[in-house]
């Protein structure tokens, strides 16, 4: 019998490794420039759609204090590296610092289309898991950085509130809910934790797979909270994001002249953002906006100056970098670092 040659083995494709190492790539290029094409289009259309909003906060902005204006820009842009130093603390493996930071940054445009920080998250999660971190270690430490970043917020919160109990008063422009109101409110904060402990009850292979989920979390969350370098990144991180968007409202505020104390608006922005994720929204618009605009008039704002004061504030943190995030957002998926 004769033994199998080379020829016996099939076709081989034709050309070198290297060749045919380049044509795939070649193939693949086209699919990787439109995904990295599609955030600046849709953050284009997006700016376009929401255009006399940024234009009438560019106009209210144009009389406003031009130190306070920039002391809110330098706040947001430390909020960018406050976000990588959490997001590092939430995983053992060394990240690239630059990279996790322009990270931060091209998250600001994902944030905007997509609701609850779903966008933000998933530019996270894809950078994590081309960092070579396993998808459940990925997601985990998303969890955790969602926990810390909300526990840092209410922390904060209470602080403040327990400084200045009575910074935020209800006046005659605001009122309380009505009765029907507040039971929708409460009804619908109870309705999401039943409906999921109905299915965790119901569905065993659910529940197998939250608790295995649940069991690699904890095991992540316990390594890194070993490693007390990881621990102090992760909630001083955590800390100095809220701190450091309420200090930018605060900010734009003092440059707009409103006649309510720098810790008071400090005060209702962390409550307006704590109230405001029972109705998610793309980058907390509307919902943050209106929660916002309530607060601030609750501390003893004119309405047309906590008005303006928002707009301001979003100018600053979201439209004027909206355009240059996008940018970054395509780059980096262009280059398959995303």
């Amino acid at each position: 019998m004769r033994a199998a040659g080379p020829e016996a083995a099939g076709p081989r494709p034709a050309g070198p490794p290297a060749a045919r190492s380049s044509e795939g790539a070649r193939r693949r290029a086209p699919w990787r420039t439109l995904a990295g094409l599609a955030p600046a289009v849709l953050v284009g259309g997006w700016i376009a759609w929401h255009w006399p909003v940024v234009a009438d906060g560019v106009r209210r902005l144009l009389g406003a204090h031009p130190l306070w204006l920039l002391a809110a820009i330098a706040a947001t842009a430390l909020g960018w590296a406050a976000n990588a130093v959490a997001r590092q603390g939430t995983v053992l493996e060394p990240l690239p610092a630059g990279t996790l930071l322009a990270t931060q940054f091209a998250a600001t445009a994902a944030g905007q289309l997509a609701p609850a920080g779903i966008g933000a998250s998933a530019v996270n999660l894809r950078f994590l898991r081309t960092r070579g971190l396993p998808p459940a270690r990925s997601t985990a430490a998303l969890a955790l950085y969602s926990l810390a970043e909300s526990a840092a917020r209410v922390f904060l919160l209470l602080v403040l509130l327990a400084a200045f109990p009575h910074a935020l008063h209800a006046g005659g422009t605001v009122s309380a809910p009505h009765g029907a109101a507040l039971v929708l409110l409460v009804a619908g904060a109870a309705l999401a934790p039943a409906v999921a402990a109905v299915v965790l009850v119901a569905m065993r292979r659910v529940r197998r797979a939250v608790a295995g989920f649940l069991a690699g979390a904890l095991a992540d969350a316990r390594a890194v909270h070993r490693r007390p370098a990881r621990a102090l990144a992760l909630w001083g991180g955590s800390l100095a994001f809220p701190l450091l968007q309420a200090g930018a409202m605060a900010a734009v505020a003092l440059a707009l002249d409103m006649p309510v104390p720098a810790a008071h608006v400090a005060l209702a922005y962390l409550a307006a953002t704590c109230l405001a994720t029972v109705v998610p929204s793309p980058g907390g618009i509307g919902s943050v906006d209106a929660a916002l605009t309530v607060a601030l008039v609750a501390a003893g704002s004119p309405t047309a100056t906590a008005a303006s004061a928002v707009l301001g504030f979003r100018l600053i943190t979201v439209w004027l970098p909206l355009p240059a995030a996008a940018l970054a957002l395509s780059t980096l998926v262009r280059r398959g670092v995303l």
